[in-house]
């Protein structure tokens, strides 16, 4: 593994980070999307 190939392994990794977050981000979102769809459709 030369110093190129060690550059690129860690953008790939922080870029791969970064991908994560937004996935969690987003299933978040849903999440709590679906609670608010829950509460309007079945109000107690």
């Amino acid at each position: 593994m030369n110093v190129s190939d060690v550059k690129l392994l860690k953008e790939l990794e922080t870029e791969n980070q970064k991908l994560k977050r937004l996935v969690v981000n987003q299933v978040l979102d849903i999440l709590a999307l679906n609670d608010l769809v829950k509460n309007f459709s079945d109000p107690k």
